[in-house]
């Protein structure tokens, strides 16, 4: 058994080891950005981490069981600008909690159930901007002990349980002061003393947001003379009366911007009836925004009576009987309808309108005319529209249009060139689809025009003028559209002034070299989504401006060399994701190119390869140039060796005959020869051969013996080697019978050329030539060999008469007895012959 002192020995170091492992000196927190940004959510942290460094600049807490923020509890993060503290189950604070946090400029405190805040709990925040403390079960604003945050822009106290609308005095010492949230509290009524601070000091930029609120009574006069930024009023009434009432209550008030309405799930209202809004006569208002609500009246006129004075108008999410006519003294210079019910397309006379933005509705499928003379912006996009004749200034009853937005509707037929909208700058057209538009100059007119979006318009680019008058263009976006044979030509000729060109999904395969000569101020170009084979970069060369180009999602294999040497030199963004790279030893210089031009390739890490298999789905960067060299070094052995073998095999057989012949005659040189000669000749001069040349030579006096192959080749034995073995081998010398028919039997050629490597051979052959006809030079010079030997030498030619021949015999036998060996008996008889 261990002894207790032993056990104490061991058990001590291992207690001070375990109280080491506290989960604060864990680093448990996420390093969102190294020493700026930590995110410690959900650790069940009883305090503030101890290791995380003094440098951080936002820190968030959220959802920790911190419960208790002690003095000067933050002090070891001077740097602090974002501090998150959401449901941490804090419920005291106390006196500078928060000192040293000179920099923080956000502070959030949701979904803390707190139930004291010491008097200074707030103190050293001396930079803040926005306190959000959204459902902390505060009370009142007037016990809030934030009334020194001078700096506070925003105060979020939204879903509390406030019951007065009371503003503290202390707004006024908080002159920068411009939102305050307090929807979802408790606050039933409103007095004109709650609002005694803004009639003291105006907060003009101040916003209040009473949403949600169950707001039943107000005080008649309680906002007369003082001037809001925004006042929001969505779902507190339960009736139309109190709704109507409470309208009228704001009698006086100055305000910039007033947003009436309910919300999509918070219904209180079952109809919506056109006197409720009698009471805006008498506030001044500049916007007005009016949502969610679902049953109009039928007369919908008497609605814009009330708003005869307003600037800007917004409907959103309602159900409208459109009024044909609307009263003929409103000032609207802005009028928006989202999101809305419309039974018909609002063809208006507005002659002050400015901006109309019609966009997201339901119920109308059907342009038509409007008439809107001081029209500059004009948003008709996400309708459904189809537009019979498009477009012109009769169109839209104006010709002061600078916006055109006429995206995401259904057909539209371009029937016009613009006539009288000469001053549009923005022209959008994406995502509807345009007709006629390849037929003729649609845009001709438009010289003002800067952006111009026909994206996914389903334009087939047929007419090469399609874009020409443009000469102010600076933004041309034309995806998903597509062009004859998916060949992009030169189509943007005069478009000097173009900056930014997506062509991006269009199919394209090829680029022609010419097709950006025109542009020498863009600097982005996407060709992203299309199938191009390879980039040719002599057609980008010509944009000196270029600095991004995106190639990403093609079929691009690779670059070739020459090629690398093209791109603009002010290019600084390319992008070549998602294409099929080849990594083999073939593109070796592109795969190098990658490598040492990572900076500019965006996530150049993401570039992988498509082929071979064994490399698919691996980085480009991966490939190692090693592999290539000693590839090209097993080929190159291997191609040395292949073609070696092959030319000595080549050789072997073109030179068979002739090394068969070198061998006999190393065998045969020294021993007698069986023949005086070896005939060549042709088969159709045998006659010739047998009659005249065997009769007297074999016959004469010395008789000679000659080796003629119909006589003396062995049966059974192929003819080459019979004429090596029989002819040239056992015969001390060769005649050739020279004729036509001998120049043209490949056979006789081939002895010929046997017997020229006889003679080199052998010290002792020789070759005598008989020329049997007279011989065509033409053909003669078909054997270079032959021809050249027969003008250079003496050979014997035969002659059919009795002085003719008796010279050739005497000359022929004195030939063949050179180096023939006889006995002088012999001799004696060929001298007396």
């Amino acid at each position: 058994m261990m002894s207790p002192t032993r056990l104490a020995g061991i058990l001590i170091p291992a207690m001070a080891f375990l109280s080491c492992l506290r989960p604060e000196s864990w680093d448990p927190c996420v390093q969102v950005v190294p020493n700026i940004t930590y995110q410690c959510t959900e650790l069940n942290l009883s305090k503030i981490p101890n290791n995380i460094p003094t440098s951080t600049k936002e820190l968030d807490l959220s959802f920790n069981p911190l419960r208790h923020l002690g003095s000067h509890c933050f002090s070891n993060f001077p740097e602090l600008q974002v501090l998150d503290l959401s449901r941490c189950e804090i419920q005291i604070i106390e006196d500078d909690a928060y000192q040293g946090l000179n920099h923080l400029s956000i502070l959030i405190l949701t979904g803390n159930p707190i139930q004291r805040l010491f008097p200074r709990a707030f103190s050293g925040l001396s930079s803040l901007k926005t306190l959000v403390a959204k459902e902390t079960k505060l009370t009142s604003l007037e016990d809030f002990p934030i009334g020194h945050l001078k700096t506070l822009k925003e105060l979020n106290v939204a879903h509390n349980l406030i019951h007065s609308f009371k503003l503290p005095a202390y707004f006024s010492n908080m002159p920068n002061l411009e939102n305050v949230d307090l929807s979802n509290n408790k606050i039933q009524n409103i007095y004109r003393q709650d609002l005694q601070v803004l009639h003291k000091m105006p907060l003009l930029n101040l916003s209040l947001d009473l949403s949600l609120n169950p707001l039943y009574f107000i005080q008649p006069g309680s906002f007369k003379e003082i001037k809001l930024h925004e006042l929001t009023l969505r779902s507190n009434f339960n009736s139309t009366d109190v709704m109507k009432t409470f309208i009228q209550g704001l009698a006086g008030l100055k305000i910039n911007q007033l947003v009436l309405g309910e919300f999509k799930n918070e219904r209180k209202l079952e109809s919506f009836d056109n006197s409720l809004l009698e009471g805006l006569c008498n506030l001044t208002i500049e916007k007005f925004r009016i949502a969610y609500f679902d049953s109009f009246s039928e007369d919908t006129t008497n609605l814009f009576n009330h708003l005869v004075n307003i600037s800007a108008i917004s409907l959103a999410h309602l159900y409208l009987d459109t009024p044909k006519y609307l009263p003929k003294n409103l000032r609207w210079q802005r009028l928006e309808i989202v999101h809305c019910n419309l039974e018909q397309f609002p063809a208006w006379e507005l002659d002050s309108l400015k901006e109309f933005v019609l966009t997201s509705n339901k119920g109308i499928n059907t342009f038509a005319e409007m008439k809107m003379e001081s029209l500059e912006f004009l948003d008709l996009s996400r309708n459904g529209l189809s537009f019979k004749t498009c477009c012109s200034h009769s169109d839209f009853g104006t010709t002061r249009l600078k916006h055109l937005d006429l995206s995401f509707n259904e057909i539209i037929t371009m029937s016009s060139n613009f006539l009288g909208l000469e001053q549009l700058e923005y022209l959008d057209l994406q995502h509807s689809s345009l007709k006629q538009t390849s037929d003729f100059s649609v845009f001709l007119s438009l010289r003002n025009l800067r952006y111009l979006d026909i994206s996914y318009t389903r334009t087939e680019v047929v007419f090469h003028g399609i874009f020409d008058g443009l000469v102010s263009l600076q933004v041309l976006k034309m995806a998903d559209n597509s062009f004859p044979d998916n060949f992009l030509p030169n189509i943007f000729k005069g478009l000097t002034n173009l900056t930014i060109l997506d062509l991006s999904g269009c199919h394209l395969e090829r680029v022609s070299q010419v097709a950006f000569v025109s542009l020498p101020k863009l600097q982005l170009i996407n060709m992203s989504h299309n199938s191009l084979l390879s980039l040719d970069t002599l057609a980008y060369e010509p944009l000196l401006s270029l600095r991004t180009l995106d190639c990403s999602f093609n079929r691009i294999v690779a670059f070739k060399e020459q090629g690398q040497q093209h791109f603009p030199s002010n290019l600084v963004s390319l992008n070549l994701t998602k294409n099929k790279f080849a990594c083999d030893c073939e593109h070796q210089s592109f795969l190098q190119w990658v490598k040492d031009h990572r900076q500019l390739l965006v996530e150049v890490e993401k570039m992988v390869c498509a082929k071979p298999l064994d490399m698919q789905d691996m980085p480009l960067l991966s490939f190692r140039n090693a592999t290539c060299q000693r590839s090209k070094t097993i080929i190159s052995v291997s191609v040395f060796t292949v073609l070696m073998v092959s030319l000595v095999a080549v050789l072997a057989y073109k030179f068979y005959f002739h090394l068969m012949l070198l061998a006999g005659c190393k065998r045969y040189n020294r021993g007698e020869s069986t023949y005086d000669a070896f005939v060549i000749y042709s088969s159709q001069d045998e006659d010739w051969v047998r009659n005249e040349l065997v009769k007297n030579l074999e016959e004469g006096v010395p008789p000679f013996q000659l080796c003629l192959h119909y006589r003396d080749f062995i049966p059974g034995v192929a003819i080459a080697a019979n004429i090596i073995q029989e002819g040239f081998y056992k015969s001390r010398k060769v005649i050739v019978v020279v004729s036509q028919h001998f120049i043209q039997s490949r056979w006789c050629i081939f002895e010929y050329e046997i017997a020229q490597t006889w003679q080199f051979l052998s010290s002792r052959a020789g070759i005598i030539f008989i020329v049997l006809q007279k011989v065509e030079k033409s053909l003669l010079r078909q054997q270079v060999e032959l021809y050249r030997l027969l003008s250079r030498n003496t050979y014997l030619e035969w002659e059919d008469s009795v002085l003719g021949r008796h010279i050739f015999w005497r000359r022929l036998r004195k030939a063949l007895l050179d180096g023939k060996p006889w006995s002088p008996e012999g001799t004696e008889d060929a001298e007396n012959s």
